[in-house]
């Protein structure tokens, strides 16, 4: 029995430890009070390394990790990890993304209820100034407040289930979820976000990424009544910072709870000077419940990603080129695109993925379909949706899934159709791929077209009018954007779509004009 080896790089429970050192064919050594220069020197010798944090996996480790075969992150975020370079290299990458679900959850509620109650403040003024004042220190109850939570997943829906015990009233508003899962737990679904700015206190449970960055600023602080009361425990800079002290400044807003930043440690933020914020360092997975789910949870799937059984929570898939022939690789990356470009324009829980391909290429729609699934569900599930979980997800979601193979009938040697459904109607977007790696999207929703799916871009599709293009070219000079390309397809209905990327991100504001335009039929920005 060959052994293998397990690098600790960053401090986990002890259980953890204990579970990899009681596995015969398993060698672990626990390097976390090693000083970061000697663990590159260890690194090399080593077949799986589980890391926190603290430890960059970055060029610089990668290169020393010459022997790694994969890496567990122990737990959800997995900002400090090179994907691609690990990628690359062939390196899986996995994290633990459900065992601080019930800490976050709590964190949450404590946090409301010190936006409520005040209670740090006056904890420091009796505890550090003992001071007796118990008029100075007057709070709300929850019971009969309105709770908007952004955000409907593991945790948001846990938050909102304590929150009903407490007697408040729910609201929730999360696009990618099915409003039946809000509505059989009792609480109200909205796909007006600004029913969630009409709460009395918000709380936000999302993943970070383009859409959800900033989804709080002035202007929803602005439209919020007064005396709100905010609640953040997912990831900095949902809410902006600058945006958030003014707020809370002026008392627009009467109290917030935060335990995450933009930038951490976050020992000088500004935010720390107000007296209407209680602060926490980023605890949401500090409780000696959660560390141990996460430290046994990160050993179990060391075990198996050492043995080659399994990748449980897999968040990126290695290509083999050795077993693929070289042709493969641009159509999964290509289709992954697609999935998340329909995903982007058709916003709602997905019902079905439909994936059809045309030439040498359909002898791979299994793996099409993966890749097809974590581009489309990304948008919405984040790091929790992965090639490894991708189908069960998709089943446990009752997303119906659809692979056909199509017969030689287009001028394109391979090409691959993605159809995407939601109760909002199908999506349909065609690509292909030259070469090694010139991918492109041939056609959108029945229009010819010829995109790179690259960068930020703009969907607009418009009767077919003169002016169309000068209006659009005038209102996106006008907000500062920038316009590097400009593909255009028309049909035999009078109608053309527009595919327009951009060097500058848009906001909702110039969204909302282009909107307005006489000709305009539905307009969407998408990120790739």
């Amino acid at each position: 029995m060959k052994t293998k080896k397990v690098i600790i790089c960053d401090a986990i429970h002890k259980k953890g430890i204990d579970m990899l050192s009681s596995e015969a064919d398993i060698e672990v050594y626990d390097a976390a009070s090693l000083p970061k220069d000697e663990l590159l020197d260890k690194i090399g010798e080593y077949d799986i390394a589980i890391t926190r944090s603290s430890t960059p996996v970055n060029q610089a480790f990668l290169d020393k990790a010459k022997n790694l075969k994969a890496i567990v992150r122990a737990g959800v975020g997995v900002d400090n990890v090179d994907m691609e370079g690990c990628s690359k290299r062939g390196i899986i990458v996995m994290n633990v993304p459900t065992a601080n679900t019930i800490a976050a959850v709590e964190m949450t509620m404590a946090h409301m209820l010190s936006c409520a109650r005040s209670f740090p403040n006056a904890n420091n003024h009796l505890k550090l100034d003992r001071i007796w004042k118990r008029e100075k220190w007057y709070g709300i109850e929850l019971f009969g407040k309105k709770l908007g939570v952004i955000g409907f997943g593991n945790i948001g829906s846990r938050v909102a289930i304590r929150a009903k015990a407490f007697g408040m009233d729910i609201v929730t508003y999360d696009p990618y979820i099915d409003p039946k899962k809000a509505i059989d737990l009792g609480v109200e679904y909205s796909e007006n976000f600004d029913d969630i700015l009409a709460c009395d206190f918000i709380t936000i449970h999302t993943p970070k990424n383009k859409e959800t960055i900033d989804v709080i600023s002035y202007k929803e602080i602005e439209k919020m009544k007064d005396g709100v009361r905010l609640i953040n425990c997912a990831r900095g800079g949902l809410y902006n910072e600058d945006a958030l002290y003014d707020g809370l400044k002026s008392g627009k807003i009467a109290y917030a709870g935060i335990d995450v930043f933009v930038k951490e440690p976050a020992t000088d933020n500004k935010l720390l000077d107000l007296e209407n914020i209680s602060v926490t360092p980023h605890l949401g997975a500090n409780t000696y419940e959660s560390q141990e789910k996460i430290a046994t949870q990160a050993a179990s799937q060391a075990i198996s990603a050492a043995r080659g059984s399994s990748y449980p929570n897999a968040l990126n898939l290695p290509i083999d080129e050795t077993k693929m022939p070289p042709f493969v690789k641009p159509y999964l990356e290509l289709v992954q695109k697609m999935g998340s470009l329909a995903a982007q324009v058709n916003k709602a829980p997905v019902s079905t993925i439909k994936i059809v391909a045309e030439g040498d290429i359909n002898e791979y729609l299994d793996s099409l379909l993966t890749f097809a699934l974590v581009g489309a569900l990304r948008e919405s599930m984040g790091e929790q949706i992965n090639y490894v979980n991708a189908e069960f997800v998709a089943k446990e979601k009752n997303i119906k899934t659809i692979t056909e193979t199509a017969s030689k009938n287009s001028a394109y040697k391979n090409r691959v159709d993605l159809y995407l459904s939601t109760s909002k109607g199908t999506v349909e977007v065609s690509g292909t791929a030259f070469g090694d790696d010139m991918q492109r999207v041939v056609r959108f929703d029945g229009f010819s077209l010829d995109v790179e799916p690259k960068g930020k871009m703009i969907i607009f599709k418009n009767t077919d009018v003169p002016g169309v293009i000068g209006d659009i070219g005038t209102i996106l000079a006008k907000n500062g954007i920038n316009i590097a390309d400009f593909r255009l397809g028309r049909d035999d209905k009078s109608q053309a779509l527009a595919v327009i990327l951009v060097d500058n991100t848009v906001s909702k504001e110039v969204l909302d004009a282009l909107s307005k335009l006489e000709a305009c039929i539905s307009v969407s920005y998408v990120t790739l």
